[in-house]
């Protein structure tokens, strides 16, 4: 590892995905808008139109059981809890749950209602329930948007009934996929039931890629006639989790077609490999004016870069010191970034910490420090 001294760094952000591969002309797809990322490192494997802004129809539908998630996580309500079906919710067309008008259905049941069904009709209920009207439960589901980095998004209701002002991005939606899968892992168990039966209705789970053994276990479809047919995806294969969205396809066997074929590649055509692990010692570097004169350096998290599978190239790593490192220092303190290129030329930054607490020497130690230019 080659070690840089610097007199400062530029404080860099990292940001939940991670700068995109060349575009891999071996594969394409006919979808209008499309994103795949690594779920892990935040790799994006590939893209086109990823922040074209587009109709979401029911793929709305995943903010909506994201902000339910959040309540109950909350303590705000429970999943034993009930909702009181209004005659609005139970007018709404598109697809339905069938809830029956002034019945009592629980939150659970609606769950499954919107993320299985596809239930217009149930997301009315829960943001009726949640908010006391869907033009209240659009307002906190922007926020939500707002809060997890959706830069291109906006929602005026609950279900994604088309509204020239409700639209989102492929990026937009593979952010909002992620942070459901590591935020609200109990309820993202939901999304990989086959079939929901309510009210002696037993409905299939839309998703194509459920029935396709290919590991993956939600999320969410949509159509519309301004959309076109769209799928958020995730799946996993020996450990490793590819998010995917897709939208603007013509058909329902083209979306499966597609996403099937999407999905494999990027599941089998990539590997993830750990450069560092959150605490591991990368470095002893010098302090001055404190009672010890030098601190293990530590990685501030556990850093993993996607590669090809087939790359067997050398990963190179350069660590960069914010010099001269002056006590006191706390620790977990930012000291440096370890800066990372991959054999493929992708590069990544990461943070590095002190590994200890280093208290600030006596006077005469600093002093003597000075006149012996340390400093």
């Amino acid at each position: 590892m080659r070690r840089i001294l610097t007199a400062g760094i530029a404080c860099m952000s990292l940001f939940s995905f991670s700068p995109a591969y060349a575009q891999d002309t071996s594969i394409e797809t006919n979808a209008e808008q499309a994103i795949i990322v690594d779920y892990q490192t935040g790799a994006i494997l590939f893209e086109k139109n990823a922040d074209q802004r587009m109709p979401t129809s029911s793929m709305s539908k995943v903010i909506t059981g994201y902000a339910v998630s959040e309540a109950i996580e909350r303590g705000d309500i429970g999943l034993t809890d009930t909702c009181r079906v209004s005659e609005k919710a139970w007018r709404m067309q598109g697809s339905k749950m069938f809830v029956e008008l002034n019945s009592d259905i629980t939150v659970e049941d609606l769950l499954r209602g919107v993320i299985i069904q596809s239930g217009n009709d149930a997301t009315v209920v829960l943001a009726e329930c949640l908010a006391g009207s869907e033009d209240a439960f659009a307002v906190r589901l922007n926020e939500i948007a707002s809060e997890l980095g959706m830069e291109n998004s906006n929602f005026v209701n609950a279900s994604g009934w088309p509204d020239e002002n409700h639209y989102s991005t492929a990026r937009d939606l593979a952010t909002l996929g992620m942070a459901l899968i590591k935020n609200h892992p109990n309820e993202y168990e939901m999304y990989k039931e086959i079939d929901f039966t309510y009210h002696d209705i037993k409905q299939g789970n839309r998703n194509p890629l459920l029935y396709k053994n290919i590991g993956a276990d939600g999320i969410k479809t949509g159509h519309t006639e301004a959309g076109g047919y769209g799928l958020m995806a995730s799946a996993v294969r020996d450990g490793r989790r590819v998010v995917m969205v897709l939208n603007g396809m013509s058909s329902m066997q083209e979306r499966a077609d597609e996403g099937t074929e999407l999905m494999t590649w990027a599941l089998m055509n990539f590997k993830n490999e750990q450069i560092a692990t959150k605490g591991s010692v990368i470095e002893n570097v010098p302090v001055i004016y404190g009672k010890t004169d030098d601190v293990d350096v530590v990685a501030a998290e556990d850093v993993y870069v996607t590669k090809s599978a087939t790359d067997t190239g050398k990963t190179n790593t350069e660590l960069q010191i914010l010099t001269p490192l002056k006590a006191p220092l706390n620790q977990g303190d930012k000291v440096g970034e370890m800066h990372i290129t991959t054999s493929a030329g992708k590069q990544i930054v990461v943070p590095v910490a002190a590994a200890s607490s280093i208290e600030e020497a006596p006077f005469y130690k600093k002093l003597w420090q000075k006149f012996t230019n340390r400093s």
